[in-house]
């Protein structure tokens, strides 16, 4: 009878071993439980910049001119020969009216999408010369771009003023020359790979947070 219930113990515990080196098998093979949503870039991956990009509020029927950093307390920095943001006073701003899934109806629609959520020049014209002396920029106003950080045909909110700033014009650029500069195309072919599904928005927006001038490269798209 000791010899049975024994035989008994050793099989119960065997099969009790086996069910628990299957189930943690099967465990580890279940996906990652980040959060992430399915093509959203993590950080460190190819067009991650490794924050939070911070959400503005969106289109509005009436812009009214938005409260700059104080004089002097914004700095641009220069890389590749270009001027860039401070990313203190223009970390950036996305809004919340263009996601992933509603892109054919928003930047992708045909006939175009940022001309009706534009702000009026009476309301940027404004901000733009309290922006530049955010920034001490003292060039020509005409040569600088007030300048979506991250643009409206990438998603970028259209007058959170941590999403705007004074672009000085390009190294070389003739003064009097009128807005022109090298930031423009990258954001057209960001947004042509966009609605094209070689990339996502978000590492199409966070490609551009990180730095405009490597954002091609970053993505392989150049």
């Amino acid at each position: 009878m000791r010899s049975t219930r024994r035989a008994a113990w050793f099989a119960l515990s065997a099969c009790l071993l086996l069910a628990g080196c299957k189930s943690a098998s099967l465990g580890a093979s279940h996906p990652s439980s980040s959060g992430s949503a399915p093509g959203t870039p993590r950080p460190g991956a190819p067009g991650g910049s490794g924050r939070t990009i911070a959400v503005g509020a969106g289109p509005q029927k009436t812009y009214t001119v938005q409260q700059q950093p104080a004089a002097g307390s914004c700095h641009y920095r220069t890389e590749r020969g270009e001027p860039l943001e401070d990313p203190k006073c223009t970390p950036g701003a996305i809004s919340p009216a263009v996601t992933q899934a509603n892109l054919k109806s928003t930047i992708c629609r045909k006939g175009g999408y940022t001309k009706d959520i534009r702000p009026p020049a009476s309301v940027t014209g404004k901000e733009k010369r309290l922006n530049a002396a955010s920034y001490g920029y003292t060039g020509s106003m005409g040569d600088a771009e007030y300048d979506h950080l991250i643009s409206l045909q990438l998603g970028g909110d259209p007058n959170d003023p941590r999403n705007l700033w004074v672009e000085p014009a390009d190294p070389g650029h003739k003064k009097g020359g009128g807005i022109n500069n090298k930031k423009d195309p990258v954001e057209t072919k960001l947004h042509t790979a966009v609605c094209a599904g070689q990339i996502t928005l978000a590492q199409a927006q966070h490609a551009i947070v990180n730095d405009w001038t490597t954002a091609l490269s970053s993505l392989h798209l150049s």
